[in-house]
């Protein structure tokens, strides 16, 4: 992946948000990251449809539903500017996080919220 590539993926406020979730909390469902960035489903799937495009993530499906990850193919240049990001930018994380966290327990959270809308 050439770093302009790179680079404009990440010039996109839902797809930065997205990845630095992914990247903070290792793998997050669709739904997972719709009640995090308060968007709605088709957006976020779009966005990652183009993360995955360009092998930035991968999923995994288990029954309906789609989980991310960050690809660990990624290059090192690329992963570290994720982390780097992340790890600098709690100001835009908290409120996300806060998000998250409000669907509720991690294992109820994700029986809940991964039905079909």
């Amino acid at each position: 992946m050439l770093p302009v590539e790179f680079f404009k993926l990440l010039a996109d406020e839902t797809r930065l948000s997205s990845l630095l979730l992914i990247v903070q909390e290792g793998e997050l469902c669709v739904c997972e990251l719709t009640a995090a960035l308060n968007e709605s489903q088709p957006k976020i799937s779009r966005h990652l449809a183009m993360l995955r495009s360009a092998k930035v993530l991968l999923d995994r499906r288990q029954g309906q539903w789609v989980f991310y990850r960050l690809n660990p193919e990624l290059p090192a240049w690329a992963a570290e500017t994720l982390e780097q990001t992340r790890a600098q930018n709690t100001e835009l994380l908290t409120p996300l996080m806060q998000n998250l966290c409000a669907m509720g327990e991690r294992p109820e959270r994700a029986k809940a919220c991964c039905q079909e809308r």
